[in-house]
């Protein structure tokens, strides 16, 4: 793995904001869709695509790709966004997203969108199918150095299938399979302490063989190096547990399950009316909270422009 410096952590912080703004702005076009797990995970997507993957937007076939497979799929506008500002697609096009006819459909559906491994719907089925592709991939190739990386919700593990999945990757050994777990504590019905208690969660995917690691989910650094250290695992399936925070970056929908499900225009008003929501959370992503003053983001453009991993 590639040690990340300060100005590289810098610019993939900023395309993050950028990929939470284009979320807001897709969820807000459609009028449906989920808020909190999209912005909770963009710093995860950001790193994988412009950091970590290999990949290449203009050969989304090509052999020696990793796979991501996105077990939780209603958490895909953060996908869609980071495919679009990695190059797959026009950016413009997210404005499509769950309307008649799109390819960015309310789940990734992999027959209609080059570049998408699986198509998603029922919680649970993502860990089995990356267990599948990298079990094929250490049977056909055992010199592969390809990875197999499926991302998952914690209100996910309530499904008895991914306990069913995690006795195969151990018991394989699975040391291309890494697992990253969105652990933001809510789902859509309440927080997951209340509706399914999870812990000791590090200590029971350890009992399954698994090498288990926790991490700041919103902390570039911390998450890369985790990536590396799962990638230099030999004899174990690994697993990040990532804790984030729901609706990172719009303070307002920060950690609140009801943003779970809604988009802005249609979430809880206690704190910002509804007419008013995807103003505020914009306006919050577009001035990193007030740090900003000025609209004026040349200064930020260009920092972007001078980190371009791919």
């Amino acid at each position: 793995m590639k040690y990340l410096t300060g100005e590289e952590v810098r610019a993939l912080e900023l395309k993050a904001n950028e990929i939470r703004q284009s979320i807001i702005e897709m969820l807000t076009a459609a009028g449906s869709g989920h808020t909190a797990g999209p912005l909770g995970m963009a710093d995860i997507f950001t790193l994988l695509y412009f950091a970590v993957l290999k990949h290449d937007p203009k050969n989304v076939d090509w052999e020696e790709r990793d796979r991501l497979i996105l077990s939780n799929g209603h958490i895909c506008p953060v996908l869609y966004a980071t495919m679009a500002h990695a190059g797959y697609f026009p950016v413009e096009e997210l404005l499509t997203l769950r309307k008649f006819g799109t390819r960015l459909q309310g789940h990734p559906h992999r027959q209609t969108l080059p570049g998408l491994e699986t198509s998603s719907g029922p919680l649970g089925s993502g860990l089995s199918q990356a267990i599948g592709m990298a079990l094929a991939e250490r049977m056909n190739n055992p010199y592969s150095a390809k990875y197999f990386y499926c991302l998952t919700g914690d209100g996910e593990l309530d499904e008895g299938q991914i306990w069913e999945a995690l006795l195969l990757a151990g018991k394989e050994k699975l040391n291309n399979l890494i697992m990253i777990v969105d652990r933001n504590g809510i789902q859509i019905d309440g927080y997951t302490k209340d509706v399914m208690p999870l812990e000791p969660l590090a200590e029971k995917f350890a009992s399954f063989n698994f090498d288990v690691q926790e991490v700041d989910g919103h902390n570039m650094r911390a998450i890369n190096d985790a990536i590396g250290k799962a990638q230099a695992v030999y004899s174990q399936p690994s697993v990040i547990i990532a804790h984030t925070i729901a609706a990172k970056g719009v303070d307002v929908f920060e950690r609140d399950f009801r943003w779970h499900g809604n988009p802005p225009g249609k979430g809880p008003e206690d704190r910002v009316p509804r007419d008013k929501q995807a103003e505020v959370a914009l306006q919050k992503l577009r001035t990193l909270a007030g740090m900003i003053q000025s609209q004026d983001h040349s200064w930020y453009i260009c920092s972007l422009h001078t980190y371009n991993p791919i």
